[in-house]
């Protein structure tokens, strides 16, 4: 049966190769709704990776006070190790101050003396939770759960021996700053002459009195979410029993900026629990000014600390 002389084109073209405009066309149709859908797919990628390197691994946080100076400016950008102490899913909704459930990975190694301490802000001295939840701030690490902290003339005692020395540490005349009120509220110490006070940990059992239970009534709020302390009739009541003892569920630490006279630091709203850790700050990525504002590009890009670029923390 012999083949019409289109089909015998045909297939000569298809054997040598040879495209018709349209067939051209389609082809060109279809090589760029290919390319386009691998280019989605290689942002889906990388946004993926990248969303699970900043939960899990590592971060980048601005600083914006000065309560670690001169070991941390103002205006640094730090790189945070997530991954040492073991890092958490996310504990918020994104943009919101909604909690979600949440898991941790585990720690390669436990937060320890001298750290410098990337953690959420765990609320003011009456606050069982901050006003805004998730707020990142960075100190360093003084006390470890079960430790004894105290400041004798400005200096720093961890169980009865002097503490290392932060080669940044400095002082600031204390009349020239705000002073917030200390934790614990009902002592009558100050940011440089502190304690004894014993840093809690996981497991402690707590007498409670009527002369200690506002050292301790913070912390059991926030350890439950809500409040859960009170007096009825000279009786102190968690959750509506009676109770002369609790038992602490959580590990804390104690944390102090190197700024020791301008740091709002645990010496003013008490230990932060092992939860609210979130790294250990290492390097400094980049550092300007932040008081220079954007609409001002060129004296924000002269502001820039070349030596506070790639800088190891310490």
């Amino acid at each position: 049966m012999q083949l019409d002389k289109e089909k015998i084109l045909a297939r000569i073209k298809h054997f040598v190769g040879i495209r018709t405009t349209e067939e051209l066309e389609e082809q060109e149709k279809k090589s760029q709704k290919q390319k386009t859908i691998e280019f989605v797919k290689s942002l889906l990628s990388a946004g993926i990776a990248a969303l699970i390197i900043i939960t899990f691994v590592v971060q980048n946080t601005r600083i914006p006070t000065g309560s670690m100076e001169s070991t941390i400016l103002v205006g640094d950008f730090v790189l945070v190790n997530k991954f040492i102490y073991g890092s958490s899913s996310p504990k918020y909704i994104p943009l919101t101050q909604i909690k979600i459930p949440w898991f941790s990975l585990p720690a390669v190694r436990e937060p320890k003396h001298a750290d410098i301490v990337v953690f959420e802000f765990p609320g003011g001295p009456t606050e069982f939770e901050p006003a805004e939840l998730g707020v990142p701030y960075v100190k360093r690490c003084i006390g470890l759960p079960g430790d004894t902290i105290q400041v004798i003339n400005k200096v720093v005692f961890v169980n009865g021996k002097e503490f290392w020395i932060p080669p940044n540490i400095q002082y600031l005349p204390k009349d020239s700053l705000f002073r917030p009120q200390l934790f614990p509220l009902d002592k009558s110490w100050d940011e440089d002459n502190y304690g004894p006070y014993v840093v809690p940990k996981k497991n402690q059992v707590v007498h409670l009195t009527l002369e200690n239970l506002i050292e301790w009534q913070m912390l059991i709020d926030r350890e439950h979410g809500k409040r859960v302390v009170d007096v009825q009739n000279g009786v102190i009541t968690i959750e509506g029993k009676p109770a002369t003892t609790y038992t602490v569920k959580k590990d804390y630490f104690f944390m102090m900026g190197d700024n020791r006279n301008d740091s709002y630091d645990s010496r003013f709203w008490g230990p932060v629990s092992r939860d609210m850790i979130i790294g250990s700050a290492f390097v400094t990525l980049f550092s300007w000014d932040r008081n220079i504002p954007f609409s001002d590009p060129i004296a924000l890009i002269s502001s820039i600390r070349p030596d506070r670029i790639l800088k190891v923390l310490k």
